[in-house]
């Protein structure tokens, strides 16, 4: 006996993103465009550099509002699932891009250490402050929501943006004040420190859901012990938990039933416990007698 509970909607995710992304891409298309002019003027490097970041920054948040579009959509005959999945491979993509921006951002501040050019150090810092309030304020756009894994990279990906536009102020203000031109690759190399230990595990977790692994909010050991403690349930094999977008999990398992047992008391119990204890409103639960279940392991291939 099999039974399938599901739920469509997310506690984790807000009813929309939509409003925020498109805020988020067109503030910071915009300032895209102000600091390449403003940095080209200024002679500044830095600022045409934070630019092509930025711009990076733009592609993420593209890909993020699409990977959630993409979630939204109902499964059919041919995705069975929908596109949910998207959302983690957003979240991998954006985890990615900043990390090479930030690779690249570093290249950058070595090659500039020996050989330090001066520069506007006032134009540099307006237009970096105006950078701080764009990148966190589209951050805060997404920061009640970051549990959707695909949501924590989209304000990650914007608050890192706001850490470097900090950084390119401080070295505007060291330069104004002191004429010190070395300043800015090493702030720019120190943000970038910053910047990548924050994401790292970002890239960690969604290529680990990316390989079906298990949520890092899940204990397979706490969900086995959990269903053997029900009553009437002797034995747990087949047991698979994983992610199938970024806010939403999915179990498929065999349970192992004691003569007796009432099957639907069983069924209503496992469920019950899955989604109020674990948060898996997505649960195949399948109920056998123990001369089935050794049927079953010797057919089965062994996961």
């Amino acid at each position: 006996m099999t039974a399938h509970v599901h739920s469509h909607g997310s506690q984790d995710a807000p009813a929309s993103h939509g409003r925020a992304f498109a805020i988020g891409i067109a503030l910071n298309l915009a300032f895209v465009v102000v600091e390449a002019w403003y940095g080209w003027l200024a002679g500044s490097l830095t600022l045409l550099a934070d630019a092509a970041h930025n711009l990076s920054d733009v592609g993420g948040l593209v890909l993020a509002w699409a990977a959630y579009a993409a979630a939204k959509r109902a499964p059919d005959d041919r995705h069975t699932y929908g596109w949910r999945r998207g959302s983690i491979l957003a979240s991998f993509a954006n985890a990615a891009l900043l990390l090479v921006a930030m690779g690249s951002l570093a290249w950058e501040a070595v090659q500039r250490i020996g050989s330090a050019s001066p520069v506007d150090g006032l134009t540099v810092m307006v237009v970096a402050g105006i950078g701080v309030v764009v990148n966190f304020g589209t951050a805060w756009l997404f920061m009640g929501h970051r549990r959707d894994l695909n949501i924590r990279g989209a304000f990650l990906h914007m608050a890192a943006d706001g850490l470097v536009s900090v950084g390119v102020v401080i070295a505007g203000a060291l330069t104004l004040w002191q004429g010190w031109d070395w300043i800015d690759p090493l702030v720019s190399l120190a943000v970038a420190a910053v910047v990548v230990l924050g994401t790292w595990s970002l890239f960690t977790r969604s290529t680990h859901l990316l390989f079906d692994g298990v949520p890092d909010e899940l204990s397979l050991v706490t969900i086995r012990q959990c269903l053997l403690q029900l009553p009437g349930v002797q034995d747990v094999h087949d047991l698979h938990v994983w992610a199938m977008s970024t806010s939403d999990n999915a179990l498929t398992a065999h349970l192992v039933v004691a003569p007796g047992a009432a099957a639907d008391d069983v069924l209503r119990a496992a469920l019950e416990a899955l989604h109020h204890d674990f948060g898996i409103r997505h649960a195949t639960v399948q109920l056998e007698s123990a001369a089935f279940a050794a049927h079953c392991r010797e057919v089965s291939p062994p996961f």
